[in-house]
């Protein structure tokens, strides 16, 4: 069989965010305490950016579809670090809120999450790094 050469695997987007992702997650999970997942972590900060959000809310402003957010949000609520109550404009509505315990521990982890971005836009200029996110976020 004749090698194709007008496809280079490494030179792909998907390939490459994919490498990009990985190194990330390395980063991420050396730098954070183990209870915090990526998925855990940005559930907690948009809580500790939003407030309380409805289960479905929270979903969509931290990217994650309905059986994603509803196990991470599950997982916090065993761990102590979540919490809901009843929305005081829609009775028939649960409101995810941080618990003491989930503020303290997000907002510990906070400075640790700012070291991750460092880490791994490290090999970036400012300006290239300033220049990365802008991109990407037109790919969204």
């Amino acid at each position: 069989m004749k090698p194709l050469k007008t496809y280079v695997l490494e030179d792909q987007i998907g390939h490459i965010l994919r490498r990009v992702s990985q190194r990330h997650t390395g980063i991420f999970t050396s730098q954070m305490p183990a209870e915090l997942t990526p998925t855990r972590f940005a559930a907690m900060a948009k809580l500790l950016e939003c407030g309380p959000l409805s289960q479905n809310e929270l979903g969509r402003l931290s990217a994650m579809d309905i059986a994603t957010i509803k196990g991470v949000v599950d997982r916090l609520r065993v761990r102590k670090m979540v919490d809901s109550k009843k929305d005081p404009t829609d009775a028939r509505r649960q409101l995810i809120k941080l618990t003491a315990k989930g503020e303290r521990v997000i907002r510990a982890a906070i400075p640790d999450a700012l070291e991750v971005t460092k880490q791994t836009t490290d090999p970036l200029t400012k300006a290239e790094s300033k220049q990365l996110l802008k991109l990407l976020s037109k790919l969204q």
